[in-house]
């Protein structure tokens, strides 16, 4: 899914922000998933994934860290002729496996019912392949018309 995908016309935010598109005077930056500061993913884990179903049910996370937020959103302005009347997306350009996470971050129990969800699947390595956790945003498009990429990650905290 990239920032070319449809988008939900029942949704009164996605509504609100067509209407300032159609206006030729804003843009739209989609946000992926906040985190940084208080906003730690590692604390998500127990909210998200609390039982085993709740992780079977998890596929892919998408993240983008408040400092390349700002960073966008500064280079947004400073090109605001390749921004205006466009909707952006905007992750880290990583998918991050539930999985995964809950193996190295959850509780000893949570670690468990990773364990056991990999032998159920017959899924041998974490990360699970892309294709196996259903919904990726790709914002490759933003990062390269604005001539940026990102700097934060899970892997650069």
């Amino acid at each position: 899914m990239d920032r070319h995908a449809p988008w939900n016309g029942a949704n009164e935010r996605a509504r609100e922000e067509q209407m300032l598109l159609e206006t030729g005077c804003g843009a739209v930056i989609n946000l992926a998933g906040l985190w940084g500061g208080a906003r730690d993913p590692r604390n998500w884990i127990a909210r998200v994934a609390g039982t085993k179903e709740k992780l079977r049910e998890k596929g892919s996370l998408h993240l983008i860290h408040g400092e390349d937020v700002a960073r966008a959103v500064l280079e947004v302005v400073m090109k605001w002729d390749l921004a205006v009347g466009e909707r952006w997306l905007l992750t880290d350009m990583r998918s991050y496996d539930w999985w995964n996470l809950a193996l190295a971050w959850g509780s000893e129990e949570c670690k468990g019912w990773a364990m056991e969800l990999m032998r159920e699947e017959d899924q041998r390595v974490l990360p699970r392949d892309v294709g196996r956790r259903g919904k990726n945003l790709d914002s490759r498009e933003f990062w390269m018309v604005f001539g940026l990429h990102p700097k934060m990650s899970l892997f650069t905290r």
